[in-house]
């Protein structure tokens, strides 16, 4: 199932975008929302296994849009070994010596599986390009060439499906100053997420490009608004459960088995290094 559908101005998700806190679901709403499509997940996924289809999703965006968070919600109740998340680190001196591709080609799905990329070959068109660690002569080549490639991808029987989110300028600093107060989240600011931060507008035209270049019928890339996480993760996991087709496989309800009788076993004598028990506070 492939949409035709085309981006239109992603500029303008910068400008319009409402702020994280408009129309903000509740948690419990969110999480009951978001407990009815890992269901469903569940249910693509065995469909995905039983009949041996192969899918790939992108996730590209700003540092701050939201990228982990969305995968994190697809694949927090689904088998890593079906829906298998792939994000690469930069690449050895023998892999800048390979076709650029190379290195990405190899982690695409096999039957039985969802392979998705936190980032993808599009680091050629998006922070290699800004940062200015390839140049201008290999973006416009990528860029001529990456829709050949989608396009064999497509035809080899992968589903591929591309997302863009999009943060606006306003939501993208008040994300990342929180990650400067907050312990949890400094190892995502990097020197070279500090440096990408200024290039807002360099960002901007290298991702114009790139849909433009790249948003082809058999590939479309499919832009989703990010200020609101909660919302963002619902909307697009409920637009990927769309686009791969699946059925329910009926299941026989699954009852456990009778355990075996003990037949003189007795829990050992020898002392156990035991994980201290501590005393939390209760609410």
């Amino acid at each position: 199932m492939k949409s035709k559908k085309k981006v239109k101005n992603p500029e303008r998700a910068e400008s319009t975008g409402s702020s994280a806190s408009d129309g903000n679901l509740k948690t419990g709403d969110y999480n009951r929302e978001l407990a009815k499509l890992h269901v469903e997940l569940v249910k693509l996924q065995l469909w995905v296994q039983a009949k041996g289809l192969k899918a790939c999703v992108l996730f590209e965006g700003r540092d701050g849009a939201g990228k982990g968070g969305v995968i994190k919600a697809i694949t927090e109740r689904v088998s890593p070994r079906v829906f298998r998340v792939v994000a690469l680190p930069a690449p050895t001196e023998r892999e800048r010596s390979q076709m650029y591709i190379q290195r990405y080609i190899r982690h695409l799905p096999a039957a039985g599986e969802i392979v998705i990329f936190d980032r993808s070959w599009y680091n050629r068109a998006g922070v290699e390009r800004v940062m200015g660690f390839c140049s201008e002569q290999q973006v416009e080549r990528f860029l001529q060439l990456a829709p050949a490639v989608e396009k064999a991808i497509v035809d080899s029987g992968i589903i591929l499906l591309k997302y863009w989110l999009e943060v606006s300028e306003t939501e993208q600093i008040r994300r990342m100053e929180n990650r400067i107060d907050d312990d949890r989240k400094v190892w995502k600011l990097s020197p070279m997420d500090l440096k990408s931060y200024g290039r807002w507008y360099d960002y901007s035209r290298a991702r114009d490009d790139m849909l433009r270049a790249t948003d082809t019928p058999w590939a479309p890339w499919f832009v989703a608004r990010s200020d609101n996480k909660r919302q963002a993760r619902l909307n697009i996991i409920s637009h990927l459960l769309r686009h791969i087709p699946y059925e329910e496989i009926p299941r026989e309800k699954v009852k456990l088995p009778k355990r075996q009788e003990p037949n003189g076993y007795k829990d050992p004598a020898y002392p156990r290094k035991m994980v201290p028990e501590l005393t939390w506070p209760s609410r």
